[in-house]
């Protein structure tokens, strides 16, 4: 589509009407909107999840704690998405207090065994580990795409109905036009 084209609406014409011109507008605001505010939507959105997640793997660290009972396997473990299931474990917090708790282990392991665990800054266990590097990246990325989406899709849904009312409204404005116009152009009686 050339320029010419697409600009068709602004240019001087007789036979353009008000709704034109109302459409001319709303079809540059909507893609303005959509662009620039998608843009934006997309850039604050990831750049506060890779923010969140670089908090996570500033405050999280892993330390070495002992198994304080076995650990289900066979049915528990299978039904699991990673093999993994809750389990005892007993670590040393970062004052030097020993601490027990729970959290997730791989199925099987027997109490004794050494396994790695997640703690926060005050020693309290987590549950799972922070979201490294690469992936917290990728998924930033991923949740500002999802932002410029929500925004635009709204966006462009508005200006399809604003457009939508326009036609119709057009489209009556055309009829009562044709209905004054059409009798003349038909075979005259007489």
């Amino acid at each position: 589509m050339s320029t010419t084209q697409w600009l068709w609406r602004w240019r001087s014409n007789p036979l353009r009407r008000h709704e034109d011109i109302v459409e001319a507008w709303i079809v540059l605001v909507v893609w303005v909107v959509a662009v620039v505010g998608g843009a934006l939507a997309a850039l604050v959105t990831a750049q506060a999840a890779d923010h969140a997640y670089a908090e996570q793997r500033a405050h999280r660290h892993a330390v070495r704690a002992v198994l304080v009972s076995d650990a289900p396997h066979g049915f528990a473990a299978d039904w699991s998405t990673d093999g993994r299931v809750r389990g005892a474990v007993r670590w040393t917090a970062p004052d030097g207090t020993s601490r027990t708790g729970h959290t997730m282990v791989d199925g099987g392991l027997r109490a004794g065994a050494r396994v790695t665990v997640w703690q926060d800054d005050r020693g309290r266990l987590l549950l799972t580990q922070p979201t490294g590097g690469a992936q917290g990246h990728v998924e930033a990325a991923l949740f500002g795409a999802a932002a410029a989406l929500a925004l635009a899709a709204p966006v462009f849904a508005a200006g399809a109905v604003a457009r939508a009312r326009l036609d119709r409204r057009r489209m009556a404005r055309w009829d009562q036009e044709w209905n004054l116009v059409g009798p003349r152009w038909g075979p005259r009686a007489g």
